[in-house]
């Protein structure tokens, strides 16, 4: 992708050590939508079932939620994505912007309650409305770039 680009499908991560919520988008849109939840106990697990996703939607770039403190300190998450994108960059040759994800889950949680979707549907659903939040945020920060 070239800073200029203004067309492409995007994906988006929320990455998890089970769970992976995924979300896709287009550049020229901007608008985000939940796309699937990933169940994978392990990195390679994780990297084969994007990679069949990459392969699918061809994405021009992938987005990566940052886990930090809410002080926006590190934790051992925030050194596990950042290794993850590294891994995602190399295979696939996709930048991959990491995004401020702090509140996401919480977020996402709060919207599928306020739809009426709770319980079991809501946790299986919650990564992948987390993952559009973290889409849109990305979004919505190049709109006012």
């Amino acid at each position: 992708m070239k800073p200029g680009d203004t067309h492409g499908t995007v994906l988006a991560l929320d990455l998890g050590l089970k769970r992976t919520g995924v979300a896709s988008g287009d550049l020229s849109i901007g608008i985000a939508h939940p796309l699937t939840v990933i169940q994978a106990d392990s990195t390679n697990a994780r990297l084969i079932a994007i990679g069949k996703l990459v392969t699918e939607w061809q994405p021009v770039l992938l987005v990566m939620g940052l886990p930090t403190h809410a002080d926006g300190s590190e934790h051992d998450m925030t050194r596990v994505a950042k290794n993850f994108a590294r891994k995602l960059e190399s295979r696939f040759n996709l930048p991959v912007f990491l995004v401020d994800e702090r509140h996401t889950s919480t977020a996402a949680e709060s919207e599928l309650h306020a739809r009426g979707i709770h319980g079991k549907k809501n946790k299986a659903l919650t990564d992948a409305v987390a993952a559009q939040l973290i889409l849109q945020g990305f979004f919505d920060a190049r709109l006012t770039a």
